[in-house]
């Protein structure tokens, strides 16, 4: 869809009706302009992280991060190979586990 106006800089340059439904814009709707180029696009402003989560979640969360980064980390692996025979002895320690728990 092209729609031709006339630029004044007297007067505000208005998106015309048509084109913000064509775009799925909203009324009420924040938008974010950008410049470049001789092009203007405008995008739906999206929230930022800070407005997803309570402060309670948000420290809930962090928490649990900092806690996943105390943990055990294997790897970085020089090979697939090695990775594959990391992984063989770990199913092997966990099949011997297993089978002590049972008796």
């Amino acid at each position: 869809m092209t729609v031709a106006i006339k630029n004044n800089n007297k007067t505000p340059l208005v998106v015309p009706a048509s084109v913000r439904r064509r775009a799925g814009f909203k009324s009420g709707q924040e938008l974010e302009f950008k410049a470049s180029g001789g092009v203007i696009t405008i995008l739906p402003k999206l929230p930022s992280a800070d407005d997803e989560y309570t402060a309670e979640q948000r420290a809930f969360i962090d928490a649990q991060l900092d806690a996943g980064e105390k943990t055990q980390i294997h790897g970085p692996f020089d090979s697939a190979d090695s990775l594959v025979a990391y992984l063989k002895t770990e199913i092997k320690k966990r099949a011997v586990l297993k089978k002590s728990k049972r008796h």
